[in-house]
């Protein structure tokens, strides 16, 4: 018996049995990204920004654009295959922190008249700046160094750099502060004035807009919001006009119409996930997660009462019990901070590992990672016999995907967060490449060119 993310009855062609197949001989654990998933949940995002334009709660003129965030591989879902669902869902920008990555979506056929791409961060010494200015590629400033450089760089290419500019509002991260904006803003009209470069945008980022139940980051947020128009109005005076302002992440585009002005940058939203638990569950704000992590268990055995699991002796069996190996580590990107203690061990404290999903004889069962997370492998104690559950070597389970919750049985990347003290951003992004992405409803979602630019192997 088995439970499968996928069913077989969901693979109606011979090639994607044949993809599936050949993914589980390649690697004992998958992950499969639906592109429908992504797509609707793009395209709740612009209808949101369509929306707060109707409403006139968006002061803006006309619906903002939206920019479907694919920076670290489409945070673990796969750059090209993610890119494209976006901008099915609606998406008219994509944005990438790095220039690498910036550069593959050019290189392997997303031009601009397809999707501007807005590039942030860079080693300012040695970025490809001419390269991103050549393929036409939007490229953030928040250091007058950095407009040095890319000034420098449009002045060899023979082309102006579109430019976004970065303030700082209070996150403290990049961007320019107020007290050297002068600065800049002087050194930014002498190279608009020398036709290198052409601001088209100005943006910041906020820090706690995911949480606007609590009064305190609700007051913050408003703090940033007041310190961006203090900027923009600074570049006007300056006789700087940039056509896009951009400041909602997808907190501020789920509850904040009012500054979704010409430009949103829905990140974590585009993959089925509210930004934080304290918003409620992707479901309440109309989205789905779009992968799910599965795995094949390796050995599984009969331990006695009173046996250690894993390494330091953190969790001992309380009863005569099988176990089963799932075998996926934290070389694969699972945390070691989502192994699973009890009071039995030698920290003795009760701290469930992360939940797993198998599937039984009576059904589905939730059990949790026992024990330390190890590089290669981690161990699930069955709570019972692997002969009466119905629980066999290379049987599926599910570590997590779009479900409701580990309390109803479908556990999702929030789940294992809480397991491991984290976000759910961090679990799905950091997964290793070594476990094989697939791709569910390429031949739904996408145009027959889009779905040329595929790994074949990948679809299923």
């Amino acid at each position: 018996m088995s439970l499968s993310a996928v069913q077989w009855g969901d693979l109606e062609s011979p090639q994607a049995r044949e993809n599936y197949q050949a993914a589980l001989y390649q690697y004992p654990a998958q992950a499969i990204v639906d592109l429908a998933a992504l797509r609707d949940n793009m395209r709740h995002l612009t209808d949101l920004a369509d929306e707060a334009a109707k409403s006139g709660k968006n002061p803006a003129q006309g619906p903002a654009q939206v920019m479907g965030v694919v920076k670290a591989d489409a945070y673990g879902h796969g750059l090209i295959p993610t890119a494209l669902a976006a901008l099915a869902g609606g998406a008219t920008w994509l944005g990438t922190a790095q220039s690498r990555e910036a550069l593959l979506l050019r290189k392997l056929g997303i031009g601009p008249d397809r999707a501007r791409i807005l590039t942030w961060l860079y080693n300012g010494k040695y970025d490809p700046f001419d390269k991103l200015i050549g393929h036409d590629i939007d490229i953030a400033l928040g250091s007058v160094q950095g407009i040095e450089a890319v000034a420098a760089a449009a002045r060899t290419a023979g082309k102006k750099a579109r430019v976004h500019i970065k303030v700082d509002t209070g996150f403290g991260r990049n961007g320019f502060t107020p007290e050297e904006f002068e600065e800049a803003l002087n050194l930014l009209k002498e190279k608009v004035h020398e036709n290198l470069l052409d601001v088209v945008g100005v943006w910041s980022h906020l820090a706690v807009a995911d949480n606007p139940a609590d009064p305190e980051c609700r007051a913050a947020t408003e703090e940033q919001i007041a310190s961006f128009s203090r900027f923009v109005d600074r570049m006007d005076n300056a006789g700087l006009h940039p056509s896009l302002r951009h400041l909602a992440n997808t907190a501020a585009t789920l509850t904040r119409p009012q500054i979704h002005y010409e430009l949103v940058r829905p990140g974590v939203g585009l993959y089925g996930y509210e930004p934080d638990p304290a918003m409620g569950t992707a479901s309440d704000w109309g989205l789905k997660p779009a992968m799910t992590v599965q795995a094949q268990l390796g050995t599984v055995k009969n331990l006695p009462a009173g046996h250690s699991i894993s390494y330091g002796r953190t969790y001992m069996t309380t009863q005569a019990t099988s176990t089963a190996d799932l075998p996926v580590g934290y070389a694969d990107g699972i945390h070691r901070s989502a192994s699973g203690f009890n009071r039995a061990g030698s920290l003795g404290v009760d701290h469930p590992g992360a939940p797993v999903r198998i599937m039984t004889s009576q059904g589905p069962k939730i059990v949790h990672i026992s024990g330390r997370v190890c590089m290669d492998q981690c161990i699930l104690d069955l709570q019972g016999f692997a002969s009466d559950l119905g629980v066999c070597e290379g049987d599926t389970v599910e570590l997590f995907g779009p479900g409701r919750g580990e309390q109803f049985g479908e556990p999702t990347a929030d789940d294992w967060a809480r397991a491991a003290g984290t976000i759910s951003y961090e679990i799905f992004t950091c997964l290793r490449n070594r476990i094989p992405r697939l791709y569910l409803h390429a031949h739904d979602v996408l145009p027959p060119s889009d779905c040329a630019l595929l790994d074949q192997s990948c679809l299923l």
